[in-house]
């Protein structure tokens, strides 16, 4: 017997059978605590992205008046969503997750340089498979999201299209140097687009549709699905004054070699049209071009210091006719600046928002131009072409669309910053 013992104990036959044997209950184990593990993740991952969506829609939701509970669902499941703006899963696609009592949890943090901060706490409870066997409670599994708006950029190009139409344009050779960002409310997936062998120097391009990438964009910081930007002139209207249609209340310089001396005007001064082939100076007055338009011949020579340039119409209603920059020649000479100070403080072209649509107001100019404030057309096209190498300071491009096109250089440099005319715009992030 003791032999046979000894024997059994030398014998290495079937080791591995016993070894796997011995084994098995760690291997069960292992694969059942990866099994939860991945199941574990999966849920954890669900619920972040439903947190994360609820803390951006309750931003939303704060944008627009609306309660914050109304924006984020309460049940994810599919069975009872009730939420407007929290699209955490598809809807009615059952998981078989719903949050526990009690979530989803909404505060309102304050948040450094932030506004309408909305966090969002979800939590549940669900059991796993292997080792659900082993423990009395499931584990709960608990995310959080903060979304707040953020103010993002100094924009000097504003387009305020609403609908699909794409907002901005860069086209032909033009090389662009703003030294701002550029924002557009267009809902388009072009909202703002450059194409041939154009060149883009703005940071950041911001819009409510998208952006697609482009090397023409030279690194620009693409801000897409952004908030709509609001008018930033919304609340300048045209002065009041005495109407000046006809022919008599032109300012016409028809011939190259005349010279037109404005340059003592003061106040508001009304006149019916405004063509220049030859020299003019403006004062600092608001000029109001009552129904009529503003034009430089090639040979145009405008200057002013502090001046406005309205358009608008003595004339009341929505039908009224309102004229616009029928054509700036790309080389006219202009030296003109804005005022700084007053109602028009910054603002240098400005026309009446019952101008008709579709029409384009183009600023072009030579080398030696100069042009300072704001070109505010919100109903209509503008076009900045930069055939003769324009020159901008402290611009602000603001109308329905907005597009840059030539073959030469478009600059606009502000030193300075544009201090309490600067624009800005709001972004919709996550923060924490």
């Amino acid at each position: 017997m003791i032999k046979f013992f000894r024997k059994l104990w030398r014998d290495r036959r079937g080791n591995a059978l016993v070894i796997a044997g011995a084994a098995l209950p760690l291997i069960i184990g292992s694969a059942g605590l990866a099994s939860d593990t991945i199941q574990w993740v999966l849920w954890k991952r669900q619920l972040q992205r439903a947190a994360d969506s609820a803390a951006i829609a309750g931003v939303y939701a704060e944008m627009q008046g609306k309660p914050v509970a109304s924006a984020v669902d309460t049940d994810l499941n599919g069975t009872g969503r009730t939420g407007w703006g929290a699209v955490a899963l598809p809807k009615n696609q059952t998981t078989g997750i719903s949050l526990q009592s009690g979530y989803p949890q909404i505060t309102y943090p304050t948040i450094t340089n932030t506004t309408n901060a909305v966090k969002v706490s979800l939590a549940i409870q669900k059991s796993l498979g292997f080792s659900g066997v082993f423990v009395s409670s499931a584990p709960v599994i608990v995310a959080e999201a903060t979304a707040a708006t953020v103010r993002t950029g100094a924009y000097c190009v504003v387009s305020l299209e609403s609908t699909s139409a794409t907002g901005i344009t860069a086209t032909g050779n033009s090389t662009l140097n703003l030294g701002c960002g550029m924002i557009t409310n267009s809902t388009s997936l072009n909202a703002a687009i450059a194409t041939g062998s154009s060149s883009v120097t703005a940071s950041p391009i911001a819009a409510v549709g998208d952006i697609q990438d482009s090397t023409h964009w030279n690194g620009a910081e693409l801000l897409p699905f952004t908030v709509a930007e609001a008018d930033p002139f919304a609340a300048v209207n045209p002065p009041t004054f005495t109407g000046c249609q006809g022919s008599s209340n032109r300012i016409n310089v028809n011939n190259p070699h005349d010279v037109l001396d404005r340059s003592t005007d003061t106040g508001v001064q009304c006149v019916s049209d405004i063509s220049v082939s030859g020299t003019l100076r403006l004062g600092s007055a608001t000029y109001v071009i009552d129904s009529g338009n503003f034009s430089a011949g090639a040979q145009a020579n405008v200057s002013c210091t502090g001046c406005t340039i309205i358009f608008t119409n003595s004339t009341s209603g929505s039908t009224a006719t309102i004229g616009g920059i029928t054509n700036i020649n790309g080389g006219a000479q202009l030296n003109m600046t804005a005022p700084t100070a007053g109602t028009y403080n910054g603002i240098l072209f400005y026309q009446d928002r019952r101008a008709a649509a579709g029409t384009t107001n183009s600023v072009n100019g030579n080398s030696s131009s100069l042009l300072s404030g704001a070109c505010y057309f919100p109903n209509q096209i503008l076009d900045i072409n930069g055939t003769s190498n324009l020159t901008f300071t402290c611009a602000q491009f603001v109308s329905l669309r907005v597009s840059f096109s030539g073959n030469g250089s478009i600059n606009n440099t502000c030193s300075a910053g544009y201090g309490p005319n600067a624009i800005t715009g709001n972004h919709v992030r996550l923060v924490a």
